[in-house]
């Protein structure tokens, strides 16, 4: 790639170069030749001006004498013009005007001819400008200086190409330093290291697409390590009623407990766990790939959270909990929903609070509407959550209190389900601290269109 990007830089500078000098070469060399043939060598590049214009507007050469007149006292008085005579011509080379006075009426040679400055009015020659004597540049010096002016442009052209060159070398370099350095991460990515990251410089685009590297490099890791945490996790959740079931059943088998149905309790018990864990982890796996079937009706909100106070009355009441639902201030609209889902929400929301509220405490229930959609609110009287633990409350076997036994912490999956299944609804479940103590999670759903 940087020797491709090199060449390139090449190609173009010497195009360009080239383009500029050949340019440069012909115009230098047109003006050059412009201003030799039209008396520049002389000085007289004013004098055929003037000569051209006198004809254009005049028509004739009629009177050009009085123009050499003052020319006269010039002459004698230049330093790089001494002794220089200036003969005018009509169209057919006779003589118009000597500034010697001696030739008018000659004819010019072929040869002053051919050496004599053309004069043009309207792409016609009207006349002819001879000089002699003097300071002049003959054809040779005129097409040595040429020559010079066309070496001094050929090495400009290589110097200004060298240092093109070393230019695009250097250019080629930085701009693709950071394209190494990404290709280099990525091969790192492919081998599995994920801990590598790309340094960002500057605010151009490739710093963009770092940055975007490093939060895909970010995304990759966090994805790996949440994969292979759910893993161990999920491996433990496994591995204690797999291994108390077998206590049981080898127990049974080996005579050690009699086969009844008090003795077959723990291990239906622990069936029971592992079936609802494989069933919790089944509907995060259909929540994950947006494929989770919502069997949506219109739904009461408010009869259905009714329903599920009345379903945890006797629990809340063995706890010597108060569970209460506050009268909405205002009518709540119906939603679309699937009842059944919406019941597994509550209840793994319920099921939490009741967990963490203490004996003689309270668990508030309040439903609001606003512009577009419902909430409901639970608030309990419990501890609150940790500071520390609420960017990952609703996080897969994430349990505030690790020490708490499975039986009683439950598999650290319902706060997940309980937010995937809103999602699912359009809506989204929150978690905070109350102003005055307790976790405050709030369900919010779409209102029915």
């Amino acid at each position: 790639m940087r020797l491709k990007l090199f060449l390139s830089f090449t190609l173009i500078v010497l195009v360009s170069v080239s383009l500029v000098a050949v340019i440069a070469r012909r115009g230098a060399v047109n003006e050059v030749r412009s201003f030799m043939f039209r008396g520049g060598m002389y000085g007289l590049s004013d004098l055929t001006n003037s000569l051209e214009n006198y004809y254009q507007i005049n028509g004739t050469w009629k009177g050009v004498q009085s123009i050499f007149i003052p020319i006269r006292g010039e002459m004698s008085g230049m330093g790089g013009m001494m002794n220089q005579r200036l003969l005018l011509a009509d169209a057919s080379g006779t003589v118009l005007a000597d500034t010697q006075g001696g030739a008018v009426g000659d004819k010019l040679t072929i040869v002053e001819l051919a050496t004599a400055i053309p004069l043009s009015v309207d792409g016609q020659t009207v006349g002819y400008l001879f000089a002699s004597g003097g300071v002049g540049v003959s054809l040779v010096n005129q097409q040595a200086i040429l020559t010079r002016l066309n070496r001094a442009v050929l090495l400009a052209g290589l110097v200004a190409g060298g240092l093109g060159l070393i230019l695009a070398l250097g250019l080629s370099y930085t701009l693709l330093r950071p394209v190494h350095a990404l290709t280099i991460a990525a091969q790192k990515l492919a081998r599995g290291d994920l801990s590598h990251r790309v340094v960002v410089h500057g605010d151009d685009e490739m710093a963009t697409l770092s940055h975007s590297f490093n939060q895909m490099a970010d995304s990759l890791q966090q994805a790996e390590e949440a994969r292979r945490a759910m893993t161990a996790d999920i491996a433990h959740e496994l591995r204690t009623p797999l291994a108390v079931q077998r206590a049981n059943l080898e127990a049974l088998q080996d005579g050690v407990y009699p086969l009844t149905s008090e003795n077959l309790a723990p291990v239906i018990e622990q069936n029971y766990l592992l079936t609802r864990l494989v069933e919790d982890l089944r509907t995060l796996a259909l929540a994950d790939t947006g494929q989770i079937e919502l069997e949506r009706t219109p739904t009461d909100l408010t009869s259905l959270v009714e329903r599920m106070v009345e379903r945890f009355q006797p629990q809340a009441g063995s706890q010597q909990v108060m569970l209460t639902l506050t009268p909405p201030a205002d009518h709540i609209p119906q939603i679309s929903a699937d009842p059944l889902r919406l019941e597994q929400v509550l209840t793994n929301l319920l099921s939490n609070a009741l967990r963490y509220t203490p004996t003689g405490g309270q668990i508030e229930l309040l439903l609001a509407s606003t512009d577009g959609s419902v909430q409901l609110s639970i608030h309990d009287s419990g501890p609150g959550i940790p500071d520390q633990a609420l960017p990952y409350i609703f996080e897969r076997f994430y349990r505030v209190d690790k020490s708490r036994a499975r039986a009683e912490g439950g598999t650290g999956l319902g706060l997940a389900i309980a937010r995937q299944l809103a999602r699912a609804h359009g809506g989204d479940l929150t978690a905070t601290n109350h102003a005055s103590g307790g976790a405050l999670f709030t369900l919010i759903l779409p209102v029915a269109r």
